[in-house]
């Protein structure tokens, strides 16, 4: 089976054809094990795809096995791919179909192997402050949907509280889908800091929509402007929101086109 590695700000997936992959029930288990850091390819998930004329349809399956809506990093490291495989140069788009719906990307820049896209994600839904119960604890939280369901604490951000109160908040009672989890401060008007814990997955140096719902969070309730610089460990994505919606930019590169063999 072939498969192409890429990444963006180091979270990475691994692209499948679909064509070329087992039948849908089997993915989830195949997804599993192409996942493993030691024992498989390693990557945060796994997006199964069809080409379509201009651009692809496209089905993400966290890192342990469970679907996902849509990864603003991972339909950019799919546009990289198919830019790369089509010659696509600057100033061409590309549109991802999700099961968020349809997100167009256009490809800005093309520094060497990375490709920098600006993707309109959507208008975010359900953004509400909650105060939920964490192990006898009222957290004040912000919850949203950016095509998948994000929870952002704004306040301090730290390796501690990433592992604490993240990592039981993307698994609380409140959210029976579970739901991706951004720790976000406003360092400055238009720069935004985070940690992220990812649904299915737990730690990742950078994610898209997390990166979005932060975004509004701080825009909305911690003084931020509306086009912002979000800061995560694997490096640093614009987002820009409007009445028109979210945009995202940020690069994406292709590191790997392979075999698996088991």
């Amino acid at each position: 089976m072939r498969f192409v590695k890429a990444h963006a700000l180091a979270n990475d997936f691994l692209l499948v054809e679909s064509a070329g992959a087992p039948p849908a029930p089997e993915r989830p288990a195949l997804t599993r094990r192409l996942c493993d850091r030691q024992q498989g390819i390693g990557a945060d998930g796994v997006i199964f795809f069809t080409p379509t004329a201009d651009g692809a349809e496209m089905r993400l399956l966290n890192a342990d096995g469970s679907p996902s809506e849509v990864s603003g990093n991972g339909v950019r490291c799919l546009a990289a791919w198919l830019a790369r495989d089509r010659n696509a140069g600057a100033g061409s788009s590309l549109a991802i179909g999700t099961d968020a719906g349809v997100k167009t990307l256009r490809l800005d820049a093309v520094d060497g192997a990375r490709l920098t896209f600006r993707a309109a994600m959507g208008k975010p839904e359900q953004l509400q402050q909650r105060t939920l119960d964490v192990d006898g604890t009222a957290v004040d939280v912000i919850t949203l949907r950016v095509g998948n369901p994000q929870c952002v604490v704004l306040g301090e951000v730290s390796e501690a509280r990433l592992r604490t109160l993240a990592s039981r908040l993307a698994i609380h009672p409140a959210f029976p889908e579970g739901t991706n989890v951004e720790l976000a401060t406003v360092d400055a008007p238009d720069r935004v800091r985070i940690l992220i814990w990812e649904r299915g997955v737990g730690p990742t140096q950078a994610s898209g929509t997390g990166a979005c719902a932060a975004a509004v969070a701080a825009i909305e309730y911690g003084g931020a402007s509306p086009d912002v610089q979000v800061i995560s460990p694997g490096g640093t994505q614009r987002v820009e929101w409007g009445d028109d919606g979210l945009f995202l930019t940020g690069w994406a590169e292709v590191i790997c086109d392979g075999r698996w063999l088991l």
